[in-house]
């Protein structure tokens, strides 16, 4: 077994539409970091899910909703640290706001 401190996400702007930003194909991920910062004016707002394996988006694995970011303001998701993802299990955001909010994970990858 070897486990690897990896990057999930590499800083991307989120998408305003629900967006896989990455499955754990093949491994089991434990993620240590999840942050999104609003660089825009206004406020935004952006939801994060962790969908099973052959599932799909929705209320059921909805773990953050419509988190409202003031301009400027850098959120950590604490509800995010510490939660596994089997193999085939994903994160995936919505943004409210195209163009409004920076994204970057990071975790430990076991295989």
């Amino acid at each position: 077994m070897a486990i690897v401190a990896a990057v999930l996400i590499d800083a991307k702007t989120a998408e305003n539409t629900d967006t896989t930003q990455y499955t754990s194909t093949g491994v089991t991920t434990i993620i240590d970091s999840f942050t999104a910062t609003n660089y825009s004016a206004s406020a935004a707002t952006i939801s994060v899910n962790l969908v099973p394996s052959g599932g799909s988006v929705g209320n059921s694995n909805l773990i953050r909703k419509a988190k409202t970011l003031l301009p400027s303001e850098v959120y950590t998701f604490p509800e995010l640290v510490g939660q596994v993802l089997d193999t085939g299990d994903f994160i995936s955001t919505v943004a409210g706001t195209a163009s409004a909010i920076n994204i970057r994970a990071s975790g430990r990858v076991i295989s």
